[in-house]
């Protein structure tokens, strides 16, 4: 893309965030090249199938990607940092760590409810500090737990489970019973 050619948000063309990785990138151009290929939408479609090539074309590969994050930048207006490396072990173990202080908050939350079912609550700096979190690593919890409808702000300002959470910390203790008592049938007869 030179400075004579109109600026193109190929993000927007393919219909993703700038942050996203390359799966994603990789299924929002099958998705939209198929919905825009010629032989299947007809020529009235042909400029936005080959803007959807052009766009995956750069944003595949790494260096291009670089270079166009730093044009996107600058054309929003926004300072341009460099997206961090991922190593997918890494983040597997991340999103494990994360959907075991999930199941923490949803526990205690539990158990606060079954004690106090009129005063469930509870502040939000005592999870922090069972969890031994960040701040930032908190907010995210919090985000993902209310946005599941598993917990709710109280009007004391306090976190407390909703039915959903009542219903999915249920529902993940049966399926743990059961999975341990396959093992112990596993082990106790062996092939």
């Amino acid at each position: 893309m030179t400075d004579r050619e109109p600026f193109i948000d190929y993000y927007e063309v393919l219909q993703v965030s700038p942050n996203c990785d390359e799966k994603a990138l990789e299924n929002a151009y099958r998705h939209l090249a198929k919905k825009y290929h010629p032989d299947r939408s007809g020529p009235a479609h042909s400029t936005k199938f080959y803007e959807v090539i052009e766009a995956y074309r750069v944003l595949r590969s790494p260096g291009k990607r670089t270079e166009y994050n730093r044009l996107h930048a600058q054309k929003n207006g926004k300072a341009w940092t460099e997206l961090p490396s991922s190593n997918e072990a890494d983040d597997e173990k991340l999103a494990l760590s994360d959907a075991d202080a999930h199941d923490k908050i949803l526990l205690l939350l539990y158990k606060r409810r079954r004690e106090h079912a009129q005063n469930a609550g509870v502040g939000g700096f005592y999870i922090q500090e069972m969890l031994n979190c960040s701040d930032e690593q908190f907010e995210f919890h919090q985000w993902y737990l209310k946005e599941k409808g598993f917990i709710a702000v109280t009007e004391q300002g306090t976190l407390a489970i909703t039915i959903q959470g009542v219903d999915h910390v249920i529902s993940m203790s049966r399926t743990t019973s059961v999975e341990k008592l396959l093992i112990a049938q596993s082990r106790n007869h062996p092939d």
